[in-house]
């Protein structure tokens, strides 16, 4: 997964430099170097005035433009007349483009990475009415709200919703105000009020992963295996139905049932083509879980398709969407209504979202994600982003 987020970074970071230096060179100035990672140079290549290089650290990039005053603090042209070829010589909205050109390039290719992918994937989203079959499976965060599993959420705010996502992902965590949902308990309706304080909570990862899901029944999809030893011996459709004598329907009753044998051995009593077998002493590790067992859940999803012309202002929209929420939660943190430490995701963090295989569909949703993220960040007030440079260059053209 580091390998992972080091391959997007290093796209980002090179088409976002790659950004400045267009921009620097289409107004004639000159540029003496472009490097994708830090120092120790690996690799280099002079091509006319400017030296193309690789960085031994992967953990951004720079280009210089001469008589530019960047992060290296290098002054050592100021001290005579600028020349035709300097930054500092052209005018102020040619150095302001110049500023900009790394975030318009990081923006640009956001939302060609979105469009792509709303218009080769399209969505696949679970229904209203199947997310009703079985109810919820409601996380220790959820219970602390008031909901139960088998739950079933029929609207929320007083509006029903096409995607369960829109009531249980990470959107409802930036809603304005209070949120009431509807569901019905036992064949009973009744009113849960979400207030906005508990929402922001869920900034928190913990908080999000014990939010709401949903039950679902699940089948085995094969053997189980450790050091090339095959330890428990499922098929594929076995469908597990009891844990020693407690039976159960879904895989989260699965879960707390193994959780509550952990680093002990419990019996698993699978249905195998029309009858019941029973593995024995099946070891429960420390984490609550058996191994790396391969499921299959038994859960219908529902496909939506978009033709390129459908996925060009779709895939606008949700690139934006991404500045719009991360600009929405800075502001919580700011004024108080959201904890930071919950909010802010840091390198380990974001790694840990590529997983540990490669999915190019994840993979690229989350390199669009984050191309629109640096772009937001490099366009705050900063002295030492490129948001800084902007807000002293607008000073100086309005001055």
């Amino acid at each position: 997964m580091t390998v992972q987020l080091l391959l997007s970074l290093s796209i980002l970071v090179g088409v976002h430099e790659m950004g400045h230096l267009i921009a620097a060179k289409a107004f004639g100035m000159r540029v003496e170097k472009f490097s994708i990672g830090f120092p120790p140079k690996i690799w280099g290549i002079t091509v006319g005035e400017t030296e193309y290089s690789i960085g031994a650290i992967p953990l951004g990039g720079f280009v210089k433009i001469t008589g530019m005053i960047d992060e290296s603090l290098d002054t050592s042209t100021l001290d005579k007349e600028p020349e035709p070829y300097e930054f500092r010589a052209k005018p102020a909205w040619q150095r302001l483009i110049v500023m900009l050109g790394g975030i318009i390039v990081n923006v640009v290719i956001g939302i060609i990475v979105f469009v792509m992918l709303v218009y080769v994937l399209g969505d696949q989203y679970i229904t209203r009415e199947e997310a009703m079959k079985n109810g919820i499976d409601a996380g220790t965060y959820a219970e602390s709200l008031g909901f139960q599993d088998g739950d079933k959420i029929l609207s929320m705010n007083g509006e029903t919703f096409e995607d369960f996502s829109a009531v249980s992902g990470a959107s409802v965590l930036l809603a304005n105000g209070d949120i009431t949902y509807t569901i019905e308990r036992n064949g009973q309706k009744m009113d849960i009020v979400v207030t906005q304080a508990e929402a922001a909570d869920l900034a928190s990862e913990d908080n999000m992963d014990e939010f709401i899901g949903l039950q679902a029944p699940f089948t085995f999809t094969g053997e189980i295996r450790g050091d090339e030893t095959v330890f428990i011996d499922l098929k594929e459709g076995d469908k597990p139905v009891m844990v020693d004598s407690v039976s159960f329907s879904y895989f989260n009753e699965f879960q707390k049932l193994l959780a509550e044998h952990k680093n002990s051995k419990v019996d698993i009593t699978v249905l195998r083509d029309g009858e019941y077998v029973t593995l024995k002493d099946v070891k429960v590790f420390d984490n609550g879980t058996i191994g790396g067992a391969a499921i299959k859940f038994d859960m219908n999803f529902a496909t939506r398709t978009y033709t390129f012309g459908e996925a060009i202002p779709e895939g606008i929209s949700r690139a934006f969407n991404v500045v719009f929420i991360n600009a929405k939660a800075l502001g919580r943190v700011f004024t108080g209504k959201m904890d930071a430490r919950d909010s802010l995701t840091g390198p380990i963090g974001i790694a840990s979202m590529f997983g540990g295989q490669i999915d190019w569909a994840r993979f690229w949703r989350l390199t669009g994600l984050l191309s629109m993220v640096l772009a937001f960040m490099n366009l705050l007030p900063i002295p030492a982003l490129d948001g800084g440079h902007v807000v002293f260059l607008l000073y100086e053209m309005v001055s």
